[in-house]
């Protein structure tokens, strides 16, 4: 087990509300749960009267017939939960109507404002009348090319009240990668942005805007959010609108909610698309809020009023975690723009400071670029309200655990969760009534039967395996969009291992039930049959002050396979035959011989997607002179250009 970090005291575990979820358990079923590890065991042994009980402990608005949970529980793919229920997912999120503030908003510090639970309540129901009397319907498509701000979630709201679907990406895409997404689904209206701030600079859109309406004949109507300038006009938009005269109307409609079923679509979600075009990953309305509101109520402990922050674009599934947040009485924090400014490192803790986070959800990618400028927030910052730190978007370094518990706060629960698009929610997360082991997600999701499987198909603990689910969920996808025979869902998931989930994430599970991650199961190394998780070499690499960042693959060499270390230097510094050794030491006296490089080369700059993830994937294809389909999903493609040129050179340097 590795070094405890943090630990919860016998007062703070009896006032979760996990624990008073669990002497309901133990009321209802006669059982004598005690610990946080018995209550996932129980869940996952009866997992209809789990989700059951659930249910009824998270007060959903919906009806339902109370005995009917599960149908062809047995069959994975083809499972189909509370299949009689009725709800609409707005309906949830807008339950309260106070003056208590619902959203608080920064656009760096260019823009601040806030919205109470009424306001937002007002101007859902006027954008939902608006919709509907334009055509919107259940089942329609509407789409979002919003940043993070309050209109992409009263857009959203408003899509879900009337039973239609949405789907957002961020203004940072190029045109081609909104049209790979958004053109594959067909919406009828689109909702856009006149311009963003990134990094204290304005970037228009207007004209993005309008080749994007050109190219989506589905489109019938514009609404323009005039953001960065009050008197944006549009650009050969037809049957264009501005959003601002909507929802602040003197209109006062009701706001009536279209009754779904269950396992109706709420999301369409986009994989990455770094390997083709992005696959469009349908979300149904029940199973993303009961699974959103079990992570947020159990795992998280969010409760009425409390401030929840996660650092993310409307392109990322953490933006539709985020939102769930209201079902649980919460109020968003929402940021968008640029974590670090030219002039202020610090602005996400300023926002913490001033605003009084009592969650504060970032990537992995944004704690470990703190810790290299060498961020203090303790000693600047009061964040006494601050409860949980949660990560996600890669494995977390062990120096990152460090640099939370010295720099920004000792007495914190640091939840390292990760799961993704595929599930718009988490297979591990993390618990206030958890102990907080240094390199460790602390605990499975309650209800997902999350088990670590090696070559042979047997489960394993202590040793690396496949992250896989063995039991159906209520928050799997409801399918693909225009996949009617499920093919491309079935290839995705069930290919390995027949009525299994298997997730591409290679990990070890602990016998006290933390999990350590160690990159993608898919571009994991074999070093003489052993394999071997890229974010182990990470780790050890990007401890050493000289390296921003890496990325590691393999290549086909002379009908071998060498392992090709890209390192990213801190400021002008170049990369000889010195550090070379140095690097090669780190790794091998913190790892093995086997995780040790055979070619290690500097580069300008390592290829990420938008949401901050490193591709591999096109790494290696780029190094084998390979076509990458869609670069478009890359935050910055053009460094793949770098790759590509190096493909003459590596074939030759043996």
């Amino acid at each position: 087990m590795n070094k405890l970090l943090w630990s919860p005291s016998t007062n703070q575990i009896k006032n979760t509300q996990a624990w008073g979820f669990m002497q309901e358990v133990n009321q209802e079923f006669k059982t004598k749960l005690t610990n946080f590890h018995e209550l996932y065991q129980w869940s996952c042994e009866f997992p209809e009267s789990f989700w059951d009980l659930f249910w009824r402990h998270a007060s959903i608005i919906a009806e339902r017939n109370p005995t009917e949970v599960l149908k062809n529980g047995n069959d994975f793919l083809g499972s189909e939960w509370f299949p009689d229920a009725r709800l609409n997912f707005a309906k949830n999120l807008l339950s309260e109507r106070s003056d208590n503030p619902a959203i608080v908003f920064w656009a760096e510090d260019q823009q601040k404002s806030s919205l109470s639970h009424l306001e937002l309540y007002r101007q859902v129901a006027r954008l939902s009348f608006w919709l509907k009397q334009n055509g919107i319907k259940k089942g329609d498509r509407v789409a979002g090319f919003l940043p993070n701000m309050p209109e992409t979630v009263i857009s959203m709201l408003a899509t879900a009240s009337l039973g239609a679907v949405w789907t957002s990406c961020s203004p940072d895409f190029g045109v081609q990668g909104v049209l790979d997404r958004f053109g594959q689904v067909e919406p009828k209206v689109f909702i856009c942005v006149d311009g963003y701030y990134y990094n204290g600079k304005e970037f228009d859109c207007l004209e993005k805007n309008q080749k994007i309406v050109s190219q989506l004949p589905t489109v019938e109507n514009t609404l323009l959010v005039r953001f960065v300038n009050n008197s944006s006009e549009f650009q050969d938009l037809n049957q264009s609108f501005f959003f601002d005269e909507i929802v602040n109307g003197s209109n006062s409609p009701d706001l009536e909610f279209e009754s779904v079923a269950f396992n109706d679509p709420l999301y369409i979600l986009f994989s990455s698309g770094t390997t083709g075009v992005p696959k469009c990953i349908v979300h149904g309305v029940g199973g993303t809020l009961i699974q959103h509101k079990k992570e947020h109520m159990l795992h998280c402990d969010i409760k009425d009023g409390d401030r929840v922050f996660f650092f993310s674009t409307c392109g990322w599934m953490m933006w539709n975690w985020l939102l769930s947040s209201l079902a649980s009485g919460a109020t968003l924090m929402l940021y968008d723009g640029s974590p670090f400014l030219n002039d202020n490192d610090n602005i996400l803790f300023d926002y913490a400071e001033q605003e009084k986070f009592n969650y504060m959800g970032v990537s992995a990618k944004y704690l470990d670029t703190a810790r290299k400028k060498e961020l203090c927030p303790r000693e600047i910052h009061n964040l006494q309200s601050l409860k949980m730190i949660l990560s996600t978007g890669s494995a977390l370094s062990l120096d990152c655990f460090d640099f939370v518990y010295q720099k920004i706060k000792s007495e914190v629960c640091l939840s390292s969760i990760s799961g993704g698009t595929d599930i718009v929610s988490c297979f591990v997360l993390g618990s206030p009534m958890l102990p907080v082991h240094r390199g460790e997600l602390q605990t499975r999701g309650l209800g997902l039967s999350v088990e670590v499987w090696n070559d042979q198909g047997k489960s394993v603990i202590d040793q690396k395996g496949e992250l896989v689910c063995i039991k159906t969920f209520p928050s799997k996808p409801t399918g693909f969009w225009n996949d009617d025979d499920r093919s491309k869902y079935r290839q995705s998931y069930f290919d390995r291992y027949p009525n299994i989930w298997c997730h591409g994430d290679f990990v070890s599970l602990n016998l006290n039930g933390g999990m350590v991650f160690y990159g993608r199961s898919d571009t994991t190394l074999n070093r003489g049959g052993v394999r071997i998780g890229t974010a182990e070499i990470y780790r050890q690499v990007e401890k050493l002050d000289e390296v921003i960042e890496s990325v590691v693959v393999e290549q086909n060499c002379q009908d071998d396979m060498r392992i090709i270390l890209f390192v990213k230097l801190r400021d002008s510094l170049q990369l000889d035959n010195q550090l070379k050794e140095k690097i090669c030491t780190q790794i091998r006296g913190n790892t093995s011989p086997r995780h040790v490089p055979d070619v290690i080369i500097q580069v300008s700059d390592i290829p990420r997607t938008k949401s901050g993830k490193i591709v591999e994937l096109a790494v290696q294809k780029a190094i084998h002179n390979l076509p990458i389909d869609n670069k478009t999903a890359l935050d910055n493609p053009e460094v793949l250009q770098e790759y590509y040129q190096l493909y003459t050179g590596l074939n030759i340097q043996l």
